[in-house]
């Protein structure tokens, strides 16, 4: 049996090194937003558990990851409460609701939508968090950020690997190609703020 092609999975538009300086200039702000960021992801691991009982290749893999958000979201809380920080609200966040708001409405299409919206945004913030981890000048944070970024690499690819259980490799790329597309428009169009996205 032959090797099945790897995806095209790069992101279509790469950060500069800028917006880690804009960024880190409210490092309180970028913190909060961070916890809530951490606080959603969980919460979208969860959502496919929920909505997703009968896929059997999703379910452990994903409680797996939206264990492991929950504690990033736990170290960052962490972190906020060292600083005398109080956790904010979650708010909209433009950024996400712009790629969730193509998700079609046919359960196996909603399915596929949803896996490679979370693994795009898992790329962007794995590449964020690398360029966090080195512009940000306090060590203890250099070396959360460079752990936090290997950890958005895993994730990218763990939505990936569940899709291919369920779905055919051309429909994958068709629709991956699509959202990455649309996330390098959205990402764009967003101004630089002490913020992930």
């Amino acid at each position: 049996m032959p090797t099945p092609r790897p995806l095209n999975t790069a992101l279509r538009y790469q950060t500069p090194p800028e917006w880690a300086k804009v960024a880190l200039k409210d490092l309180d702000a970028f913190l909060l937003d961070h916890a809530s960021c951490e606080r959603k992801a969980m919460a979208v691991g969860m959502s496919f558990v929920v909505r997703y009982p009968d896929r059997k290749h999703l379910l452990d893999p994903i409680i797996m990851f939206a264990r492991e958000e929950l504690e990033h979201f736990h170290q960052v809380f962490r972190i906020i409460q060292s600083r005398g920080l109080q956790l904010a609200s979650d708010y909209q966040d433009e950024y996400a609701n712009t790629l969730i708001a193509t998700v079609r409405i046919p359960r196996d299409e909603r399915f596929l939508d949803r896996l490679l919206i979370t693994s795009v945004i898992e790329a962007r913030g794995h590449e964020r968090f690398k360029l966090i981890s080195e512009h940000v000048e306090d060590p203890e944070l250099r070396d959360f950020y460079a752990r936090l970024t290997k950890a958005e690499a895993r994730h990218t690819d763990l939505f990936l690997e569940i899709a291919a259980k369920y779905f055919p490799h051309e429909v994958i790329q068709e629709r991956l190609d699509f959202y990455l597309e649309l996330e390098a428009k959205t990402i764009i169009a967003t101004p630089f703020r002490s913020a992930i996205h």
